[in-house]
C-alpha cells in the first residue's frame, strides 16, 4: 500500500506540470518587482532574501569543512551565520563570499527548474531549503520568521490549486532574482556612510586584498546577470502563446 501511494504521488512531484499563461508569468514579475520597490512592502519581504543571504553563508561553511553553529535573523531583516574554522584561506572566501548572490543563484537554479515544467519539485526543494535553514536557528525572531514563510509556502504547496502553486512559484523566483540586487545598493550606501564597517565586502577586502568596493560591484553584477539568464529562462514564449487562460 505504502509502495503503492509513492508510485502514485512522487511523479507529481518531480514530473512536469502545465506551464501559467504568460500573463501569470508577467504578472508576477510585476508583483515581485512591486515588493522589492516600494519600501512598506520590502520592510516584510526583505526577510526572504535574508533568509537565503544567510542560508547561502551556512551551507557554503559546510560545504568547505567549517562548523556551523547557527544562524541568527534579525527584526531590522539583517541576520548573521555564525560558524568555526581557519580565520583565513579559500574556506573563509567562499564562505563569506557566497551570502549576496545566494538570493540569485537560488532564483536562477528555481528559473530553471520552471522553465522545465517542474513546478511541484520547485515548490517541495524549497520547503526542504527553509526546513534546514529552521533546524539551524538560534533566535526566537529567526525561527519565527522562518516558520512563517516555511508553513506558508508549505501550505501553498499541498493545498493550492495548481493554479495558485504556479503562480506562487513564479512569484517567489522572481522575488529572489529582484530582491538580490536591491541589497547590494543598500550595502555600498551604507558603507559609503560609513555604517558598514564590517560588511561582507570589507570582510573579504581583509582575507583577500581585493578592494571592498570591487566586491560591491561582484556582488551586483552577479545578482543582473543571475536575472538576465534566468530571464531568457522564463520570458520567452512561442508565438501566438498570450492568453487568457
Amino acid at each position: 500500500m505504502r509502495f503503492g501511494l509513492e508510485l502514485i504521488v512522487w511523479p507529481g512531484v518531480v514530473g512536469a506540470q502545465p506551464q501559467p499563461s504568460p500573463l501569470v508569468v508577467m504578472g508576477s514579475a510585476v508583483v515581485a518587482l512591486l515588493l522589492v520597490c516600494v519600501r512598506s512592502l520590502w520592510g516584510v519581504a526583505r526577510n526572504v532574501v535574508t533568509i537565503a543571504h544567510e542560508g547561502g553563508h551556512g551551507l557554503t561553511a559546510v560545504l568547505v569543512g567549517r562548523r556551523l553553529y547557527g544562524i541568527r535573523l534579525h527584526s531590522d531583516t539583517s541576520g548573521v551565520a555564525i560558524s568555526r574554522g581557519k580565520p583565513t584561506g579559500p574556506g573563509m572566501v567562499w564562505t563569506t563570499a557566497l551570502g549576496y548572490p545566494a538570493p540569485s543563484l537560488i532564483g536562477l537554479g528555481f528559473a530553471g527548474l520552471l522553465a522545465a515544467g517542474r513546478i511541484s519539485l520547485m515548490l517541495w526543494i524549497t520547503v526542504g531549503l527553509l526546513a534546514c535553514v529552521l533546524m539551524v536557528v538560534r533566535n526566537g525572531y529567526g525561527v519565527l520568521a522562518v516558520l512563517v514563510t516555511c508553513l506558508t509556502l508549505g501550505a501553498v504547496t499541498v493545498f493550492a490549486p495548481p493554479a495558485v502553486r504556479g503562480a506562487s512559484a513564479y512569484l517567489l523566483t522572481w522575488f529572489l532574482l529582484f530582491g538580490a540586487i536591491r541589497p547590494v545598493g543598500e550595502l555600498q550606501r551604507k558603507r559609503y556612510q560609513g555604517q558598514a564597517r564590517n560588511s561582507d565586502a570589507d570582510q573579504l577586502a581583509a582575507l583577500t586584498g581585493l578592494p571592498a568596493l570591487l566586491w560591491v560591484l561582484i556582488f551586483g553584477l552577479i545578482g543582473i546577470v543571475c536575472l538576465a539568464l534566468a530571464g531568457t529562462l522564463l520570458l520567452p514564449l512561442p508565438p501566438g502563446s498570450w492568453h487568457l487562460g
